[in-house]
């Protein structure tokens, strides 16, 4: 018979992060990638993404990310723009809030960007105003 090695298997490490304290270097957009807001989450790997040029765009988590890094709804995230489907991407990076202010604070980032809210609704306060009118019997 083998000898035991450790204790358990896959599951027993499962919970361990090694690397969430550390300081990660900032990394900034080159040629052919935006900067992005996910404003919806489409399961299947899959993310709607308001992207800081003006389009929105259909955005696919890779590999890598799926269920090591949680992308949510409001997050700021760097994508990867397709030469052939202008409409879709691939999420390469997300970035945590206090490098998304970095971020905002470098000018790579519009002002008008919420950072740390969820809340992306983009429509005006007028339209969430909601009257009925009530005859009495």
């Amino acid at each position: 018979m083998p000898k035991n090695k450790g204790k358990g298997g896959k599951n027993r490490r499962r919970g361990k992060n090694e690397n969430e304290g550390e300081k990660r270097e900032l990394v900034f957009k080159e040629d052919g990638q935006e900067y992005a807001q996910v404003t919806k989450m489409l399961g299947n790997g899959r993310v709607e993404a308001q992207c800081f040029d003006g389009e929105r765009r259909l955005a696919h988590i890779r590999g890598k990310m799926r269920k090591k890094v949680w992308i949510n709804q409001g997050d700021i995230i760097l994508i990867s723009l397709r030469d052939f489907q202008d409409d879709k991407a691939d999420v390469i990076l997300k970035y945590n809030t206090e490098e998304a202010r970095n971020l905002k604070a470098y000018g790579e980032l519009p002002e008008s960007a919420k950072i740390n809210e969820t809340d992306t609704f983009q429509g005006s306060e007028d339209e969430l105003d909601v009257e009925f009118d009530i005859d009495e019997i």
